[in-house]
């Protein structure tokens, strides 16, 4: 690769300043190209690319028509971050106050300032001499002087940004609420980087054209997201991604006597797609290997379904698969699992609970008996109340059952008259929760009373939860007052609920 360098730099001085310049494109766009993979952007910066062509055009014809100078190079560049700015604007606005998505909004709108473009070559033709072509796939090997001292300053700037800002870019990039509560200017920021981005595709865009300038902003970037979870390392490899595609993509344009920014391009996706193949973590073998090791939850929960529901919480592998259904290896595969979870002991062939294996059986025999509950109130047939609440409890979504314990007044039985499982998640001692969730025994102190609540309870009053009466629908609590004086009071559901208890 160095006597590669050395005589193309000695032979053929015009093609080492294009390969400088293509690696300075590349290097500003791999970097940059990271925090638009992050923020889910890349529909963006494909649109500001495309958007330039009205710009160069607008450019292009004030120059000639005024002034009458053909191809006026820092007018067309400034026509170009116009059209950029003008595209970002008129999307954040249509975006705002419509109900059109964003990502609809930009396709519309690039889409149709790109046509503008085309547009006005067409009608000007007379006097605007572009290569649409170039455009879309560049003239490398035509850079001038000049587009290689403009890439070189874009570079540093936008380089230089990123690394005296990271840490600030950072945070807004994974997370921008915590930036705001910081006190960071998060939408400064975001301008900030747009700008960015614009001054790099407009630059890029004369230089190698607008599809290489989208396939290095992109590529590099995602085949890093593939390998890397620290942003810092995510940089760096998304450069070398980079440098390689460019590389290896301008010296097969050469051979193949084909046009360099197509060939770097389809190297930079040959890239992409290896890396997502065989990315050790995040790619397409490890996946399809993850999947193929993987234990099926609803088997896990049918296991300490079945082992909960056994005499004494004990049984065998036998015993599972008569009662599961679930083949013997399947059986044993998550046995071991839960095992390894420490949910489960397995001694001389009998399977046990931990403690931890015993909370979340109860956790799923809770959910099983309010859906249960819930299905007869809806009317479903009581022989039918088993398999559905069995479909359901694997619904992994703790607020839904809450949400139904709730709506059925917190039921201490299900329509079969077994009992319920308390929400041992929520009750813990030091927690604060309300009256309806406690069951029998329960005690605590007082330290919210709603308005319906006019006399018996006031805040600082100790608690302790009895029996409760009249169908399970009548909460009945002792009173003990600051004064050692004692009372029993009665409330219903919607009373419970506006009286918050810490528990003991």
């Amino acid at each position: 690769m160095y006597d590669w360098l050395v005589d193309v730099y000695f032979v053929s001085p015009h093609l080492f300043k294009a390969l400088i310049t293509g690696l300075l494109v590349t290097t500003v766009c791999s970097a940059i190209g990271c925090f638009i993979v992050l923020k889910r952007t890349s529909f963006l910066a494909d649109a500001l690319a495309h958007s330039m062509l009205a710009g160069v055009v607008v450019g292009y014809l004030f120059m000639k028509l005024v002034f009458g100078k053909e191809a006026h190079a820092p007018a067309m560049l400034i026509g170009s971050i116009i059209s950029g700015i003008i595209t970002v604007a008129m999307i954040g606005f249509v975006s705002r106050f419509s109900r059109v998505k964003e990502d609809a909004v930009i396709g519309i709108m690039y889409t149709g300032i790109f046509a503008f473009g085309g547009v006005l070559v067409s009608l000007f033709s007379q006097y605007v001499h572009i290569d649409l072509l170039h455009f879309i796939v560049g003239q490398l090997l035509g850079v001038s002087d000049q587009d290689l001292w403009m890439m070189a300053i874009v570079t540093v700037v936008v380089l230089s940004f990123i690394v005296l800002m990271f840490r600030s870019l950072q945070l807004v990039t994974f997370d921008r609420v915590m930036a705001a509560s910081l006190g960071m200017n998060v939408i400064l920021l975001d301008y900030m980087l747009t700008t960015c981005t614009a001054m790099v595709v407009v630059t890029g865009v004369q230089v190698v054209g607008v599809i290489q300038v989208v396939g290095l902003l992109i590529a590099p970037g995602a085949t890093a997201y593939l390998l890397c979870d620290r942003l810092k390392n995510m940089l760096w490899v998304s450069v070398v991604f980079g440098w390689t595609g460019f590389l290896v993509g301008y010296i097969l344009s050469e051979n193949y006597n084909v046009a360099p920014g197509a060939m770097i391009v389809v190297v930079l996706t040959a890239q992409f797609l290896l890396v997502f193949l065989v990315a050790p973590r995040y790619g397409l073998l490890a996946d399809v290997q993850r999947r193929f090791r993987a234990i099926p939850q609803q088997v896990v929960e049918d296991i300490l379904g079945v082992i909960l529901r056994a005499q004494q919480e004990r049984c065998g592998i036998d015993d599972l698969v008569t009662h599961t259904q679930y083949k013997a290896d399947a059986i044993r595969k998550a046995v071991n699992s839960m095992v390894k979870k420490e949910w489960l002991c397995f001694e001389q062939g009998i399977v046990s609970f931990t403690q931890e294996g015993r909370k979340q059986a109860r956790r799923l025999l809770r959910a099983h008996r309010l859906w249960e509950t819930y299905l007869q109130h809806l009317g479903v047939a009581e022989e039918e109340l088993h398999q559905r609440a069995h479909v359901l409890e694997h619904l992994h979504d703790e607020d839904a059952v809450d949400y139904l314990d709730d709506k059925l007044g917190h039921p201490l039985t299900d329509p079969h008259g077994s009992e319920i499982p308390e929400d041992f998640e929520h009750l813990v001692s030091g927690e604060i929760m309300t009256l309806a969730i406690l069951r029998e025994g329960h005690t605590g102190e007082v330290v919210r009373v709603g308005k319906l609540i006019v006399d018996p309870v006031s805040v600082g009053d100790r608690v302790t939860v009895g029996v409760r009466e009249d169908d399970s629908r009548t909460w009945v609590i002792a009173v003990t007052k600051s004064d050692g004086k004692s009372a029993e009071h009665r409330f219903n559901h919607e009373e419970a609920d506006e009286i918050s208890i810490r528990l003991d």
